[in-house]
């Protein structure tokens, strides 16, 4: 058998058998007498948490991102560092969980973290064995200069730093950003930056990225939407935003940091990028522990793989809030910043590092909610049952004013081939797509109708008849209720954005005579006569009766 194969098998196989063992809280006098003597040899312990609550489940799941997150069965798995471990077996009672050591796969993942002839042995693997959805670094990379080969107008890969194995001279890789926009339309245009893989384990995320990017390319010339989305705006892409962490990860262990030789003296290297950024570093919810899953690093933005996110955010997003925990951004912002990550299937936003709100949290909570009614997602402030302090997000927000988000995918890191196939990426690519449409107004635009359903049909006299839905209530409400209110108004547009000059509204009509509900259908006939020959581009948008506008939604008229 491989040693590959035989290595997954240990370290997964293993733990899926073992979710099936009777759950009980772990005793000193166990198997594995959990001291920190223990953890000088195993660095972590893999840890079955089992509750009836789905609420304390998923506060856990923000606070310790899980190995594995099962709701409706009732129980996450962990890899908890000697001091998470007991602080969480202090708080058992309390929370209502209980514990149960998974003693295969902590001794698996021990086994191959100290093996560090093994894990050298294969840095220089092309694909992850298991997970044939899965692009590894390399083959990410080779899939994004591909892009850029066959889209060489929509699309540039750019090197905008280095991993720290990189700038240290021991291997390591650049970090490149996909820059997706049609560059024959200038002007300085709303942009939307999304990482992802910055947590090394998590394998749907980097994947999902390179498919949305895909995605967008193929459909462009295709899908209104799609077209008008890459013309007016830009869509910068960090695929890989720990590619040498991501690569040990890519052997089958659960390696969340960078790959910091100079941190840990155990072969459990490296810093917690997502606790290193440098806007409010050590606020809680970091280690200064250097084998701790969430070590923070020596100091603010200390790694070069921060450094680069940080950098890129700056250049591209203009700083327009004040760097307390008071002032609001701007209503009228423009841009956008998404962090993914898994697992937890939840949508997250600033504050982490506390429980008060952020002064722009009306508008965060209403997008986060918009983004939920999309993945099915529970959404929520990112501080969780536990602080999280030097955050992708928090920075983002707390330094430049961007609207930020994280969203958490799926159940497990290791996500298998047929969920991430099935339920990751055709719920999480509308939500994107989502977010490309808001991110000319983040601030404003989710609090106005959705425009839905655009159709063209009943040629008669040389007329067309328009037709849509708008809708403006679609939020997921299940944290909290978003206020939602009456139609007021539709209007069209003719190859002429609204947000461009010159544009001419024309009106829509309620398809029952008047505009008295949260959803309307819409329509309005359209003269032929009046247009040249050729594709046309028709934009809808609709007014709700607070006078918030949405986004717009585009179809193509072919005029022959």
């Amino acid at each position: 058998m491989p040693q590959r194969l035989l290595i997954f098998i240990l370290s997964l196989g293993l733990l899926l058998n073992a979710c099936g063992k009777p759950q009980q809280a772990p005793s000193p006098e166990g198997p594995l007498a959990v001291t920190q003597d223990f953890f000088a040899d195993h660095a972590l312990v893999v840890v079955k948490v089992t509750s009836n609550d789905p609420r304390t489940l998923q506060e856990l799941a923000i606070s310790f991102e899980p190995i594995e997150f099962q709701a409706e069965a009732g129980y996450l798995l962990l890899d908890l560092s000697y001091e998470d471990f007991s602080a969480l077996s202090q708080r058992k009672a309390e929370l209502g969980i209980a514990l149960e050591i998974i003693e295969e796969s902590t001794l698996a993942q021990s086994a191959l973290f100290q093996d560090e002839s093994l894990l050298t042995s294969l840095l220089s693997s092309q694909s992850i064995s298991g997970y044939s959805c899965y692009r590894s670094v390399e083959e990410t990379y080779q899939s994004a200069r591909q892009m850029v080969t066959s889209y060489p107008q929509l699309a540039a890969w750019q090197d905008v730093g280095d991993s720290w194995r990189k700038r240290a001279g021991q291997g390591g890789y650049d970090l490149f950003v996909l820059k997706l926009t049609n560059r024959a339309i200038t002007g300085n245009k709303p942009k939307v930056f999304i990482t992802s893989a910055i947590h090394a384990r998590e394998y749907t995320t980097a994947e999902l990225m390179t498919r949305f990017a895909e995605y967008l390319l193929s459909q462009y010339g295709k899908d209104a939407d799609v077209t008008w989305m890459l013309d007016s705006q830009e869509v910068h892409l960090m695929l890989q935003a720990n590619p040498d962490g991501r690569k040990q990860a890519e052997k089958g262990i659960y390696w969340r940091k960078n790959d910091n030789r100079n941190y840990c003296a155990s072969s459990f290297k490296g810093a917690d990028l997502n606790r290193n950024f440098d806007f409010l570093w050590n606020q809680g919810g970091s280690s200064a522990n250097t084998c701790s899953e969430i070590y923070r690093g020596p100091s603010p933005a200390s790694e070069p793989e921060t450094q680069a996110v940080q950098n890129y955010l700056r250049s591209i997003f203009p700083d327009k809030r004040n760097d307390d925990q008071t002032s609001a951004a701007p209503s009228n912002y423009r841009g956008l910043y998404l962090d993914i990550h898994s697992s937890g299937e939840l949508v997250l936003w600033p504050w982490g590092h506390t429980q008060n709100l952020a002064p722009n949290a009306s508008a965060l909570q209403r997008l986060g909610r918009k983004f939920a009614y999309f993945n099915g997602y529970h959404p929520e402030q990112s501080v969780g049952l536990y602080p999280t302090s030097g955050t992708t997000d928090d920075f983002a927000y707390g330094r430049l004013g961007v609207p930020a988000f994280t969203f958490e995918l799926g159940t497990a890191f290791f996500e298998s081939c047929v969920s991430f196939e099935r339920n990751i990426i055709p719920s999480n690519t509308d939500a994107l797509l989502y977010a490309l449409r808001v991110a000319r107004a983040p601030y404003r635009l989710p609090a106005g109708p959705d425009s839905l359903n655009l159709t063209l049909s009943s040629i008669n006299n040389n007329r067309i008849t328009l037709s849509a839905r708008l809708d403006d209530s679609r939020y997921n409400n299940s944290n909290g209720q978003e206020v939602s209110q009456n139609i007021r108004l539709a209007r069209y547009y003719l190859d002429i954005a609204p947000w461009q000059r010159g544009n001419t509204p024309l009106m829509m009509q309620a398809s029952d005579g008047s505009f008295n509900a949260k959803s309307e259908n819409v329509m309005a006939s359209i003269d032929l006569s009046r247009l040249s020959q050729g594709r046309h581009t028709v934009y809808v948008r609709g007014q709700d009766s607070a006078g918030n506008w949405d986004s717009v939604s585009a179809i193509f008229l072919e005029v022959d």
